[in-house]
């Protein structure tokens, strides 16, 4: 039996007394492509920062690779991009390839290479990470999320600000990373038909849980059918049919 790579109980968070989050539960299995969506201020990014230990919950527990959240601390085998990075100063005393080095340990200059190359980014390594466009320095962000190979990647809104040609670059690659690889990937958007395209599980969340399970079970339910209209719900069923069947 294999354990769960994540685990959440009962998880309340209250921000000024008010709850932002409100008795979660749900598990992720390894190999596992959770896909994670609800409206702006639906707890999304809170829960994943419970789920991290950036936030402390008022209720509730989290286990990560079968450990108590409180006592995990192989922390290298988790790659995360919060939602958005702050603009950088333009003297932010380090470069590129120094930025993407501190997602590994020790110094690997082939990893190095061929993390920049897949990104994009191999031209811009010499350049101080301050000095580039805001998607320049998401794509370096994501680069230092990936270049460790992690077993568990969580990602926030990861394509804010990327050009569609970098943005299907980096679905393809967490795809592939899921299928050959067996990455547990949770990825985190407002976008239901990127979701649907390539997630096998979907989470909805507005404060609570409002759907967990697979998308079959997502278009196979009538109460989806009343929250989200017929229509939505067939956008988002039928993006995800067109990758299982491989169209």
């Amino acid at each position: 039996m294999s354990i769960n790579v994540i685990s959440v109980d009962n998880l309340t968070f209250c921000y000024n007394g008010l709850e932002v989050i409100s008795d979660i539960s749900f598990a992720v299995k390894k190999g596992d492509y959770l896909g994670i969506a609800g409206p702006n201020g639906s707890g999304k990014s809170t829960l994943i920062k419970n789920i991290l230990g950036i936030l402390q919950p008022q209720k509730g527990c989290v286990n990560i690779f079968g450990q108590p959240l409180t006592s995990f601390r192989q922390w290298e085998k988790i790659g995360y991009l919060p939602q958005r990075i702050n603009a950088l100063n333009h003297h932010f005393p380090s470069t590129v390839e120094e930025i993407v080095q501190l997602g590994i340990k020790g110094k690997n200059t082939a990893a190095l290479k061929h993390t920049l190359e897949m990104m994009g980014i191999a031209h811009l390594g010499a350049r101080l990470i301050g000095e580039l466009s805001y998607g320049e320095q998401q794509r370096t962000m994501l680069a230092r999320a990936l270049i460790n190979q992690p077993s568990l990647l969580i990602f926030d809104e990861p394509t804010t600000a990327l050009d569609p040609e970098t943005r299907e670059i980096f679905y393809a690659l967490t795809d592939e990373m899921n299928h050959v690889s067996g990455t547990t990937i949770i990825l985190i958007t407002h976008d239901m038909g990127v979701i649907g395209k390539y997630a096998r599980n979907l989470l909805y969340l507005d404060k609570k849980i409002i759907f967990s399970g697979t998308f079959e079970d997502f278009c196979a339910s009538p109460d989806m059918t009343g929250f989200f209209g017929l229509d939505s719900q067939h956008l988002i069923c039928h993006q995800h049919n067109k990758t299982e069947n491989g169209i």
